[in-house]
């Protein structure tokens, strides 16, 4: 599939559009129910078009300029016509095809518009949990490995903290396969601990604990107070919680403002520039105890790393009708032995095999992460705990998922034995390849909905807004998992529908020979978004 510099993609068309029509508002939006692309890819809408044009009536000479558009990174077009709708375009198809799917020119560089330039810092509190962690601690957790990975595709540098301890760790990450960091310089952090307790001991805003008459004794390993809400006032922070006032610094404060310390100075020493920006991903839960550290680093360090720190709010995950509090761990196994029954109900003494047992493991990770990032992370996910709430045919569930990335896997296995069987050709050089044959609807919709804008998807959902006040931060990392579950429902249609290894006739083979061009580049699609859930794409279910 075609990358980089010279692909065509949908950002470009339609600021190519818009344009043409000399109009700075964005009049255009890209069609993707299937209904609507039998007749036209872009539309002006005609309400749009009222509101910019007299009458609403656009000129000849504007109409001519949309049709002969044109440019590395704009879709072809092969026409622009007038229609109760509005403005209607058509891309020219075959192009498309070619210019997706032909020969690439090879890749180029990712860059993530709107990120700021050097690298981002993301702390996830949640992992400082001395208790058995629950499915809301979970949740933050795979928020962050998930966007860590997804600012990576787009050549930013992360560092992850706090670092996993080896030893007591959460077993649960392990099944989960949680890509976190285990190792820390201790020397390091002591020293770094040090040195903010003599600054501590040197800030205005801190004071000595008094133990007053008839309150509870003060935790042995409390240092001093500190006046946050003295020091919001005085700086004019907005965003933070009014009732945080006095917080009580302990040893453990200062630990996890050591360990970002040395996660910044990580960053900024590994190449990534002078820019660190810190975003600290939370429960909602966790989110007033993260504003108190937040504001005693501003206090310690004061600095440019310091004052960008953002907080990325997770809603609450409220289990339904469970008989106890349920852990991660408990919430894992019941998942899992669900995934196993129902494998058991759909292929039989099959599913009991050894070697269904990483499929099932496999099927178990999707499932929980889907469940956790398939919703904005600022809203509640309510998980439904009953033995039918777990399905390997639910269209909207990360097994669904992984299941028709299995299929492709097995399109393709067939098909390369069928050539070593001298049933098929070898195929021929992408650029003998005829992009004319596809002619399907359920190709273009491919192509259109998917392929097409996957580079954008990616760099959409990597993206942090930085707000114009306030410390929360939004973002659309849920992007991914529904691009995979459309994908995947728009395919399985496709696939049910259309024979893509027919008669061993030469005369199919133009035909056949493009669509697995097409679907190679669907597969490659999969594997790319699977790999930043961390999810391996399965070759057989």
């Amino acid at each position: 599939m075609e990358t980089g510099e010279g692909r065509p993609g949908v950002a470009a068309t339609l600021r190519a559009l818009n344009e043409a029509l000399g109009r700075p508002a964005a009049l255009w939006v890209k069609e993707s129910g299937a209904r609507n692309l039998r007749h036209r890819d872009f539309l002006a809408p005609r309400a749009a078009l009222s509101a910019a044009f007299p009458g609403g009536q656009v000129p000849a000479s504007l109409v001519a300029a949309v049709t002969s558009l044109g440019g590395p990174e704009v879709l072809s077009l092969r026409s622009c016509q007038e229609t109760p709708a509005g403005l209607a375009v058509q891309v020219r198809r075959p192009e498309a095809f070619q210019r997706l799917l032909g020969p690439s020119p090879g890749p180029a560089a990712a860059t993530v518009a709107g990120m700021p330039v050097g690298s981002v810092v993301l702390h996830c509190p949640a992992l400082r949990r001395l208790a058995p962690p629950r499915p809301r601690h979970l949740r933050s957790l795979l928020l962050a490995e998930h966007l860590s990975q997804l600012l990576r595709t787009q050549g930013v540098g992360v560092c992850l903290v706090p670092a996993l301890a080896e030893e007591g760790g959460w077993e649960v990450l392990r099944q989960l396969r949680v890509d976190w960091p285990s190792d820390c310089d201790n020397a390091a952090l002591l020293d770094a601990v040090s040195a903010l307790k003599r600054v501590l001991a040197r800030s205005p805003c801190a004071a000595a604990c008094e133990q007053e008459p008839g309150a509870a004794t003060l935790p042995e390993d409390v240092i001093c107070k500190v006046h946050l809400r003295r020091f919001v006032e005085q700086q004019g922070l907005v965003g933070y919680d009014p009732n945080i006032d006095v917080l009580l610094v302990t040893e453990g404060k200062l630990w996890s403002l050591a360990e970002l310390q040395q996660a910044v100075l990580q960053c900024t020493a590994g190449g990534q520039g002078s820019c660190c920006s810190i975003v600290h991903v939370v429960s909602c839960e966790e989110e007033f105890q993260q504003q108190q550290l937040d504001l005693l680093w501003r206090i310690l360090d004061p600095g440019a790393h310091t004052a960008s720190q953002k907080h990325l709010v997770c809603g609450p995950v409220k289990v339904t009708n469970p008989s106890s509090p349920i852990g991660a761990d408990q919430y894992f196994q019941l998942r899992k032995h669900q995934m196993y029954e129902a494998s058991v109900m759909k292929y039989g003494e099959l599913a009991q095999d050894e070697a269904w047992t990483e499929v099932i493991d496999t099927l178990t990770v999707a499932a929980i992460r889907f469940e956790m990032l398939s919703t904005a992370h600022r809203s509640q996910i309510t998980l439904d705990l009953g033995d039918s709430s777990i399905s390997t045919k639910g269209t909207k569930s990360g097994a669904f998922v992984m299941y028709n990335c299995a299929r492709l896997a097995t399109l393709f296995d067939t098909y390369q034995r069928a050539v070593e069987r001298g049933t098929y050709p070898p195929p021929p050089p992408a650029s003998e390849l005829k992009f004319s044959c596809l002619r399907e609807e359920g190709e273009w919709l491919l192509l259109f909905n998917y392929l097409l804008p996957f580079p954008e998807v990616l760099q959409q959902a990597a993206w942090l807004p930085t707000p114009a006040k306030g410390i929360r931060i939004t973002a659309n990392t849920e992007a991914v998992c529904k691009f995979l579950i459309q994908l995947s429902m728009d395919f399985s249609s496709y696939y049910n529908r259309v024979h893509v290894l027919g008669e061993p006739f030469p005369h199919l083979f133009d035909q056949m020979f493009a669509r697995l061009r097409l679907l190679g580049a669907v597969r490659d699609v999969f594997h790319s978004a699977l790999a930043t859930l961390h999810l391996p794409p399965l070759s057989q279910i």
